[in-house]
Order: C-alpha cells, then structure tokens, then sequence
C-alpha cells in the first residue's frame, strides 16, 4: 500500500512539474510577443502601414473619424507585427515542451509539420499580398465611385487586408492538412482523384467566403493556388502512402 503512494506520489510530482514548464513557457512567449511589440510601435509599424497602403488604388487617402481610431489602429498593427516577430520563439518554445514525449521519428515529423506549416504560410500571405490584395482593393474602392466618393477610414482598411492576408495563408495549409490525413489513413490519393470535382466546388466556395468581394477576378486569383495545393497534395499523399502501414502489437 505504501509503495503505491509513492508512485502515486512521484506521477503528481511529474505532473506538477509539466505544469510548472508549460507555464514559464507561456510566461517566456508572452514576454516576447511584448518585446517584439515594443520594437515594432517603435520602429516598424509605421512601415507596415506603408507596406499595406500601397496596396491600396493610387492617390487613395485615408481617414479617421475617432479621438482614439490611430493610436488603436496603430497598437493592432503593432501587435501583428510583433507576434510575427515572436513566432519562431514561440515555436522554438513549443518544440522545447513537446520534443522530450516524442520518439526520434515523431521529432522529425514535427519539424516538419511545423517548419512545412510555418513556410506554406508565408507563401500564401506573400501571395495575397503581391497578387490578391490589389485586385481586391481596386475593385472595393471604385465600385460605386460615380455614386459617392469613397472616404476610408484606416481602421477598416487594416482590418480588410490583414484578414485577407490572413485567411490566404491559412488556406494555403491544405497541403499539410491532407498530407496528415493521408498519413493516418483517412484519406487516399484514389479518393482524392475520385472527389476532385468537388474540391474544385470547395475551393470556390472558400475563395468567396475569404475574399471581401465579389469580384470572380480576385476569387479566381486566391482559388488557382490553391487548386494546384490540392494537386501537390494528391502526390505528397502517394508518397506518404507507398510506406507500410506501422504493425500494431
């Protein structure tokens, strides 16, 4: 009886212990995305709105209309780009938790995983912001224009192309997302194949849900990656699934 509360004892110590790292982890995380935000306020946020300005139709002013809209505006773009400047910390910081559970073989498909995710994300924010944000914005600010002259308010210009930018770099994470399933055996590349049609639909309906407009021009712009994602994918999943399938004891 005595022994087994001592291991008991020892299990709620490493329990603790775990508990203990992941929040100094935390701790360490949140104290970097405020350092990064800091030196962005401080230096680099204003290139930021130059960046996202001159994405904007030419001769385009922007307004505020509230005491307080800049600085709030100004403290978002700051803390974007700050957590951005924080993510290889951070994913620094969940490998550091993670990797001591995990066998050799699971480390490497973590690196993987994280290092394929972070670099599809950047292509695809890249992407949205060279070749799907113009087409957007030139759309949105001259519909209308022989209606009533367009007065944006910086907020909401921030607002509409970051998410924009945003959501293209997630979407552009299907390749991982299906690599994974065909990995666990969810999915194969025949049925991929079969159901293509239907990633096609799929595909549209994103691009129109991600897109601020309704413009076929600019859903046809973030669609297409996409599309060729989805093919890359049917292939990466050929790949994953030429290996045998791990022998359960």
């Amino acid at each position: 009886m005595g022994q087994r509360d001592d291991m008991d004892s020892e299990r709620e110590l490493t329990l603790t212990q775990h508990l203990e790292e992941l929040r100094w982890r935390l701790i360490k995380s949140v104290v970097a995305v405020a350092l990064t935000t800091i030196i962005s306020f401080s230096f680099l946020a204003h290139r930021v709105f130059d960046l996202l300005k001159s994405r904007a139709p030419d001769d385009e002013g922007f307004i505020y209309t509230q005491v307080t809209e800049m600085f709030s505006t100004y403290m978002k773009v700051a803390l974007i780009t700050g957590v951005v400047l924080a993510l290889p910390f951070i994913t620094y910081q969940i490998i550091m938790f993670i990797a001591p559970a995990l066998t050799r073989k699971e480390k490497r498909a973590l690196y993987v995983i994280l290092g394929g995710g972070f670099l599809l994300f950047a292509g695809g924010a890249t992407f949205a912001y060279f070749l799907a944000v113009p087409p957007a914005m030139d759309f949105l600010f001259n519909f209308g224009d022989d209606i009533a002259r367009p007065q944006i308010k910086i907020d909401n210009y921030v607002s509409v192309t970051s998410q924009l930018i945003f959501l293209v770099g997630l979407a552009f994470e299907t390749p991982l997302i299906i690599l994974f399933l065909a990995a666990i055996r969810v999915v194969t590349p025949r049925l991929l194949s079969r159901y293509r049609r239907y990633a096609v639909l799929i595909t549209f309906i994103v691009a129109a849900i991600i897109t601020p407009t309704v413009d076929p021009v600019t859903q046809c712009i973030v669609a297409a990656p996409i599309l060729v994602l989805y093919e890359v994918s049917i292939w990466l999943a050929r790949l994953v699934q030429r290996r045998p399938a791990p022998i359960e004891r």
